[in-house]
């Protein structure tokens, strides 16, 4: 009898359109070679041009879901996308202190592409508080990180870095999507500093789902063993590869192709 796939739980809100949000966690993780299982957070009403509305799941329901899918089946790996209320982030918050050892990724989803809010104040207060101290790998974009760190708004990303691994966050991937320039710089840090730093070709066009892509293929990587430095370089190759085979299926943002291999 064959090993079991390790399994990865994915904390996120629901995106109809699969670009983003659990299904795309959840196409990532399958296509990766790990088993994805999910909580459900939120339920939104969105297409692939934005936002239009987000519903939280209440907290105790968070709990409930967790809790017997986490008595059945072992998990390699967390990670977690838009939790929906600051209640919803403490409540994640407890169900990862029962399981200290396993790996944590957080990606701190704040906005939509087109800049809808996704996290209101008390959240971001809550995921610095509580989710950040217990997270292993961080995966900001810039304007996440400054907004996040609770620095000053013209701090250095290596300031905001070092606040977070202060806080007991062990690795912060903050990428460079919203920076300036013809390549795309994301940077590793850990609690020394820099560790690696990974230039790729910005692509044309605008794209839906590559924070939750990249953060669900991290945490995938180290589901199947990767030390962080190697998981994080496979998790950003995968994912620009799945952006440069990107496809347009509705009138808004194009969404990545987790499955371009096959084509």
């Amino acid at each position: 009898m064959s090993s079991p796939l390790p399994a990865v739980l994915s904390f996120a809100a629901s995106d109809p359109t699969s670009g983003a949000g659990m299904q795309a966690d959840l196409l990532t993780i399958a296509r990766l070679g790990c088993h994805p299982i999910s909580v459900l957070t939120a339920v939104t009403a969105q297409d692939t041009r934005g936002v239009e509305a987000v519903l939280a799941v209440e907290p105790n329901w968070i709990a409930r879901q967790a809790r017997v899918l986490l008595e059945d089946i072992p998990v390699a790996a967390f990670k977690l996308g838009v939790l929906g209320s600051a209640r919803n982030a403490e409540a994640v918050a407890a169900i990862l202190a029962e399981h200290p050892r396993t790996p944590v990724v957080l990606d701190p989803v704040l906005a939509s592409g087109r800049g809808d809010p996704l996290s209101d104040d008390a959240t971001v207060q809550a995921l610095r508080a509580v989710l950040v101290p217990r997270t292993t790998v961080l995966t900001p974009n810039s304007i996440e990180a400054r907004r996040l760190a609770g620095v000053a708004p013209d701090a250095s990303l290596p300031e905001c870095a070092r606040a977070f691994t202060q806080l007991g966050c062990k690795y912060v991937l903050v990428t460079g999507t919203h920076e300036s320039g013809a390549t795309v710089i994301n940077t590793l840090y850990g609690a020394d500093g820099k560790l690696r730093e990974d230039a790729w070709p910005r692509l044309p066009g605008s794209y839906h789902g590559s924070g939750c892509t990249l953060a669900s293929a991290l945490a995938a990587f180290l589901a199947r063993g990767l030390g962080v430095p190697e998981a994080a370089r496979a998790a950003q190759e995968f994912t620009w590869k799945a952006l440069e085979s990107g496809f347009a299926p509705g009138r808004g943002q194009k969404l990545p192709d987790r499955f371009f291999k096959s084509r």
